[in-house]
């Protein structure tokens, strides 16, 4: 369409410079954000919102045809499902889905956008899916940063596989690579420490705040003021979603607080040149110990001084000031690393797939790694970052440009060869640039070596095309990137080795009483989520373990560009619009072949259109017997092709009353279909008469059963099943009499209900319990038909919870305008509650019935407004503060229950803490007087 120029720029008419940034400002102008080059999708990132990611949009683009909807993200994640289940004219095959582009294009949300869909369209109302959506913003919170470039910068790369079978999800696992530790100790002006420390400080309530040992952010060095409150509920939330322990939490968190503490000790020489930490810091290295759950003695001589060993004999080595503040930084980095590493592996061990080894699992994976960047002062962690874009710019090339027209070549296609900047070259480069920086800044450790660092780099390198040598007292080196120049600093290098702790530091933490702490120094966690020792040669091994892995899934490339380097909306630069590469990805999408099945892949697959020996013929006539090639949208074109005489087929099948439906394939009914299209028309089949829907059977009822309610009046359309119901539906146990078998079914439906409110009993009962009494919206062990009844004449709005019959767990049964639902509340391994489908765990019922009085229950915003009383005249099994549930309310009610209702875990050394944190504020007081 012209008004809103070309939504696929491979279909522009005049391809050249001019013409494709045109359509890319103009359809930006107009709010549209996405382009299409083939099945390549160019995102730019708006900086405002726009109403595209609603739930109605979602919906659109399930299942869809790409030609009928304008390009979106979510169009990227139906088309890499479609391809992973089989139904894009492929076989069922591993996707990977690559988001590339500078710091602050907008690759981090869109990768939750395509985490969101994807999770859309394998929905099979489980908890998982949304546990694996609470995985991004909590590792958000603790990997990413502000920096000048973008406010929300991704600090490390990730690699999110999903695993699926059949077509639902059933587990997930993150890769991590080259967190920026540095930044934790060392943040440039204009830029921020990690999330994490701004949304504890602003958002911990003061009773944490003294628990954990915290004060005004004004008083730590290594964060800046800034004001993240309402984000510190969200990563405690995404902790709870996924299942993270509350003493998990609060041992980490301790730990967090430590660190800060950390880089508030200060170290000053004494007349004998022994180090000391100075006044004002002492009550911060009491805070420290107490929050690393070590002695403080301990902590100081490992910070002042190195003990080796040397042929059995100890000797001590004293620091000086610039070495302890190295140890301390160090000791800062370090932990952090590991807890960002404990994260991640946690994460993947609570969503590992429950299946047996022998099952085979389809994968997509979505790749958002960090993007390309050139700051003021360039260190090792931006070459580390640079190396990694390059290799994702050697995975787009080869995919994109190499692959194809060599496979041109081979098999005599006649093709323009189509000209691009290949960065091949650096990266075999750059197996002999990075380990020899790696080596030289190992063993030239003192600042007045920074010259002589440079200087070995310069002498090794400077034929290479790809580096430049800078000529400047300053220690600076330039490497020669595929995105432009980038200057490096020496001293960044250096800095980099300081990252190594000492045995006695390593020794020390393995012996804390912080279990955590302990277990992080004692078995370390490598960038990939697994446990193995850390060695500087991981980050490049891991990248090299992530490319085998994309290359052997099929791609899908999202691009993203940002239009301004000022971060606001509905502005362009043109500039920044001459992305690299992109026009030559427009030509070779024109006029290449985007898919090249092989000949056995696609006579395998679309045998369906019986053209096997048609194609045989072709590919022996042209003298080719390995590939075929196709357009970009002919993929499209032939699934929609097979799908619609796959109906056919069954229509035919159908209309000629074929019993053998169930038993007889695709190929044999499209078989029919080519038949019956040969041999002309026939007579119109006769339909079969329908059969007659089956009646409900009338419940029986027991004759000597006196005590249970009478029978119900049937159901009406008011109290029709939804998709969000409990599909567990127990009848009486009286319906089971007089059948075969029943007598024993009833004995053992009888028995787990009695387990059940053992269970409930045991576990859950002092949970429930306020003031000596349940709840009036709590109502024991009932069936779903009698909460019904008792909703029948109930406002909309009323609920009421029951506990659950076959299972150990919960049912909200909700008054809708039409009808009753049920919704299943899921108990978490953690002890959290969740009603399945919502994004928000809580510690107990009354919260979350308290929280869902404010915010609606999804999908349909359901609020709970109207408790349903408790009646009477109720059975043992019945409801309400009667039975055994009356006599048990009032067993709990005692004072012990109610402490250990309100019991919490706390740090282990939390007195020590305390006294710490008042010293510290008796200094500042004292100091305070002082001034005045």
């Amino acid at each position: 369409m012209e008004g809103l120029f070309h939504e696929d720029l491979a279909a522009l008419s005049d391809l050249d410079e001019q013409s494709l940034l045109e359509s890319l400002s103009q359809r930006f102008k107009q709010d549209h954000i996405y382009t299409y080059i083939g099945d390549i999708l160019v995102a730019i990132n708006p900086f405002k919102y726009l109403p595209l990611y609603v739930k109605e949009v979602s919906e659109r683009y399930k299942y869809h045809e790409k030609s009928k909807l304008p390009p979106h993200i979510f169009a990227v994640a139906d088309r890499a499902y479609q391809s992973m289940m089989g139904r894009l004219a492929t076989g069922p095959r591993n996707q990977c889905i690559v988001i590339s582009g500078e710091s602050g294009a907008g690759k981090t949300e869109s990768t939750k956008l395509l985490l969101r869909q994807i999770m859309e369209l394998c929905r099979a109302n489980s908890q998982l899916e949304q546990q694996i959506l609470q995985v991004n913003p909590l590792l958000e919170a603790f990997g990413n940063a502000q920096t000048v470039m973008n406010d929300n910068s991704s600090r490390f790369g990730k690699y999110i596989q999903l695993r699926f079978h059949n077509s639902s999800v059933i587990g997930a696992k993150i890769n991590e690579y080259l967190l920026e530790k540095s930044r934790v100790v060392h943040q440039d002006e204009g830029e921020r420490n990690f999330h994490i420390f701004y949304c504890m400080l602003a958002g911990i309530s003061p009773e944490d705040k003294d628990m954990y040992g915290l004060l005004d952010p004004t008083q730590y060095r290594w964060v800046h003021l800034r004001k993240w409150g309402e984000k510190y509920s969200e990563v405690c939330n995404a902790m709870d979603m996924v299942g993270f322990q509350e003493q998990e939490k609060v041992d980490m968190m301790t730990i967090l607080a430590g660190i800060l503490s950390l880089g508030n000790i200060m170290f000053e020489p004494t007349e004998t040149d022994v180090l000391r930490v100075t006044g004002k810091s002492m009550g911060w290295l009491k805070a420290t110990a107490g929050q690393f759950g070590v002695q403080e003695e301990e902590l100081l001589r490992s910070l002042t001084c190195t003990l080796s060993v040397t042929r059995g004999e100890a000797i001590r080595r004293l620091h000086n000031q610039q070495q302890a503040e190295d140890a301390r930084d160090s000791i800062a980095k370090v932990a952090y690393g590991r807890v960002f590493g404990w994260i991640v592996s946690k994460v993947n061990e609570l969503l590992a797939p429950n299946v047996d080894f022998d099952v085979e699992l389809n994968e997509i994976g979505i790749l958002d790694i960090f993007g390309f960047e050139n700051f003021a002062v360039n260190r090792f962690e931006q070459l580390c970052i640079n190396l990694a874009n390059e290799q994702l710019q050697y995975f787009f090339n080869h995919h994109i440009f190499l692959m194809e027209q060599n496979e041109y070549k081979e098999e005599g296609i006649e093709w323009e060869t189509i000209s691009f900047k290949d960065n091949k070259p650096i990266l075999v480069k750059r197996h002999n640039l990075l380990p020899p920086l790696i080596t030289y800044s190992s063993t030239l450790i003192p600042p007045h070596h920074l010259q002589d660092f440079v200087d070995k780099l310069n002498s090794k390198f400077k034929s290479s095309p790809h580096y430049e040598v800078v000529r400047s007292h300053s220690p600076l080196f330039t490497v020669v990137h595929y995105a432009g120049k980038v200057q490096y600093n020496g001293g960044g290098f250096l800095e980099m080795n300081r990252d190594t702790i000492p045995a006695s530091i390593r020794d020390l933490f393995i012996n804390s009483v912080t279990p955590l702490l302990s277990v992080l120094f004692a078995a370390t966690i490598s960038r990939t989520g697994t446990l193995m020792p850390r060695k500087a040669k991981v980050g490049i091994h891991s990248l090299a373990v992530l490319m085998e892995k994309m290359f052997v899934a099929s791609p899908h490339f999202v691009r993203c560009i940002k239009p301004n380097g000022n971060k606001l909306p509905d502005q362009v630069d043109n500039k920044r619009l001459r992305y690299n590469g992109l026009l030559e990805t427009i030509r070779i999408r024109r006029d290449g072949f985007s898919w090249r099945p092989s000949f056995k892949e696609f006579a395998q697959r679309c045998v369906l259109l019986n053209i096997y020996e048609h194609c045989s013929n072709i590919v022996s006539h042209y003298g080719r017997s390995s590939r075929l090639f196709f357009k970009y949208w002919h993929q499209e074109e032939l699934s929609r092709l097979l799908e619609r005489m796959g109906k056919a087929a069954l229509v035919i099948q159908k209309s000629e009353g074929s019993l053998s439906l169930n038993i007889c394939s695709p190929i044999s009914a499209v078989s029919t279909v080519l038949c019956v299209c040969v041999s002309g028309p026939v007579s119109p089949p006769v339909p079969l008469p329908r059969r007659k829907k089956p009646q409900p059977r009338p419940r029986s009822i027991m004759p000597t059963a006196a005590h249970l309610a009478p029978v119900p009046r049937p159901r009406n359309k008011q109290f029709e099943a939804t998709p969000f119901d409990n599909l567990e539906v127990h009848s009486e146990l009286a319906e089971l009499m007089g059948q075969v078998g029943g007598e024993e079914r009833a004995r053992e439906r009888s028995k787990k209900r009695r387990d059940n409110i053992r269970w409930f009993k045991e576990t859950q009962a002092r949970k429930v319990v306020r003031n000596g009494a349940f709840p009036c919206w709590f109502h024991g062990m009932i069936t779903r038909r009698q909460a019904e009844d008792l909703m029948t004449d109930k406002p909309v709005g009323c609920f009421l919870i029951r506990v659950g019959q076959s299972r150990e767990g919960y049912t909200l049964t909700y008054k809708g305008a039409n009808r009753c639902r049920h919704y299943m509340i899921e108990m978490q391994s953690n002890g959290k509650y969740v009603i399945l489908g919502e994004d928000k765990a809580h510690p107990s019922l009354p919260d979350l019935v308290q929280h869902h009085s404010r915010v609606g229950i999804k999908p349909f915003n359901e609020l709970l407004t109207t408790s349903c009383g408790q009646v009477s005249t109720c059975t043992p099994l019945g409801s309400g503060s009667c039975g055994i549930y009356s006599l048990l309310a009032q067993a709990l009610a005692g004072p012990v229950y109610e402490r250990d209702r309100k019991s919490r875990p706390f740090p282990r050394l939390y007195p020590s803490i305390r006294l710490a944190m008042r010293e510290i504020q008796q200094i500042q007081q004292v100091r305070g007087k002082g001034r005045g």
